[in-house]
């Protein structure tokens, strides 16, 4: 998850010193950070099956322009060049280091700042804007919504994802549930992360003019050995200073570490929430 780069998993969100909150995680997940890259494709594993069967269940393919926002290492932006067909995408994000490779007819690469996307005009307009693991960490999230609402065309759709807890409200004070929750509340006081407004989002499409607005929230298995538990024990292991800081103690971040690596670790991991909706077609 986050949503980093494609997508910004949970815990990738932040701001350099000089541009304040929200600006996608480089204080606290630098993007050449030589593991960085490999932590960001744990998620993708485990989160693009399910991104790639809702863009499929919504019919993209031949004939669609799309806008991969924060497209990251770009895996959801190559599936749709080269698996789903559609007739170009551009991967837009404000570190593109992980996405020239894979430029070429289908696939566009655009250095931008999604927080300014109205300052990209020549950008035109899309049948799909997707953004994943983004807007969470994005204090700007319900101003950005109707722009990106504005950059599609009659009929396209916008598809949002991202980081959705459930906690076990029988279980508050495991090691796992005070690291995982020391992670939100460092996210939000850092970098102004908000979990709880993710479940907003379907308002926010239907009050942005959207149609057949519908939410599904999926949580994937959390196994040790996994991506998923691969994902969140190299997400702790870098905030490991910020955790630090007042807001854990060592010993209960190296036993939540140890539990998700056991044979015993059993939670309803974090989970996904796509809400996706449709610009409506004027009537003739």
């Amino acid at each position: 998850m986050a949503p980093g780069r494609e997508e910004h998993p949970p815990g990738s969100a932040g701001s350099t010193p000089d541009e304040g909150p929200g600006r996608y995680g480089e204080a606290l997940f630098r993007p050449e950070h030589p593991q960085e890259g490999e932590r960001i494709d744990h998620a993708a594993l485990v989160y693009d099956p399910l991104t790639r069967a809702r863009l499929r269940s919504l019919g993209v393919g031949p004939g669609w322009r799309c806008l991969d926002a924060g497209a990251g290492t770009g895996t959801v932006a190559r599936w749709l060049a080269e698996e789903a067909g559609v007739d170009e995408v551009v991967a837009l994000d404000r570190d593109t280091g992980r996405l020239a490779p894979f430029a070429g007819p289908r696939l566009r690469v655009r250095e931008a700042d999604l927080t300014r996307l109205a300052a990209e005009p020549d950008l035109g307009t899309f049948d799909l804007v997707h953004a994943r693991f983004v807007l969470v960490h994005l204090p700007e999230r319900r101003d950005l919504v109707p722009l990106l609402v504005e950059r599609l065309n009659p009929g396209g759709y916008l598809v949002l994802s991202d980081a959705a807890d459930v906690p076990d409200p029988a279980d508050p004070h495991s090691a796992y549930r005070r690291t995982l929750d020391a992670v939100w509340r460092t996210l939000a006081e850092t970098i102004g992360t908000d979990i709880a407004a993710v479940r907003a989002h379907p308002h926010v499409l239907r009050a942005a003019g959207l149609e057949g607005v519908a939410a599904e929230l999926v949580c994937p298995p959390l196994t040790p050995g996994s991506p998923l538990a691969a994902f969140w024990s190299g997400t702790w292991e870098r905030m490991r200073p910020d955790l630090l800081a007042g807001r854990l103690d060592a010993a209960t971040l190296d036993g939540a570490l140890t539990y998700l690596a056991s044979p015993a670790l059993a939670e309803l991991g974090p989970g996904m929430l796509t809400v996706w909706g449709r610009r409506p077609v004027p009537r003739q």
